[in-house]
This record gives C-alpha cells, sequence and structure tokens, in this order.
C-alpha cells in the first residue's frame, strides 16, 4: 500500500510538474505576446503622433500663407482707397477749372455779341 501510495503521490507530482511547466509556458506566450501588443500600440502611437505633428505643420503654413494674403489684400485695399481719394480730388479740380471755362466763355460770348 505504501508503494501504491508513493506511485500515485510520483504521479501526481509529475502530473503537477507538468502543469505547472505548461502555465509557465502559457504565462511566457501571454507576456511575450502583451510585448508586442505594447510595441504595437507605441509604433501606431508615434505614427499617429507624426501623422499629427506633420498636419499641424501644413496647418500653421496655410494660416501663414492666408494671414499673408490678407495682409497683402489689406495694403492693396489701402493703396487703392487713396487712388480713388485722388481721383477723386482731380475731378472736383477739373470740374472747378471747367465751370471757371465755361464762365469764360460765357463772358467772351457776352462780350462777342455785344
Amino acid at each position: 500500500q505504501l508503494h501504491l501510495m508513493t506511485s500515485e503521490k510520483n504521479e501526481l507530482t509529475r502530473s503537477l510538474e507538468m502543469v505547472q511547466n505548461q502555465l509557465q509556458e502559457k504565462e511566457s506566450e501571454i507576456k511575450r505576446e502583451i510585448s508586442e501588443y505594447k510595441d504595437r500600440l507605441l509604433q501606431e502611437e508615434r505614427a499617429h503622433q507624426d501623422a499629427l505633428t506633420e498636419t499641424n505643420r501644413k496647418n500653421e503654413e496655410e494660416i501663414e500663407a492666408c494671414h499673408e494674403k490678407i495682409s497683402s489684400l489689406e495694403h492693396f485695399i489701402s493703396s487703392q482707397k487713396l487712388e480713388i481719394e485722388h481721383l477723386k480730388s482731380n475731378k472736383e479740380q477739373l470740374n472747378n477749372s471747367l465751370k471757371e471755362a465755361n464762365q469764360a466763355l460765357g463772358e467772351l460770348l457776352k462780350t462777342k455779341v455785344r
């Protein structure tokens, strides 16, 4: 009976060792998979961050280009306003000169008629 018990004990010990070995292998496999997933996640996060950085850089360039265009258009508008004011002034001077010329012509015509 002792021999039988010893044999059973040895069999159970071997079974326990096999189960422990299987568990260790499974644990190692799971740890390896976790490590792979972490690496892939880190790579994806880096790729996402790089894409985000590039998008932000392009947006900043576009914003800067828009600011420059706005500034250029504001300058153009300002110069056009000055030109309009200059043209209005010239028109007023020409109208005054035309009135004076018409008055002088009227005077000359009156003098000629007499």
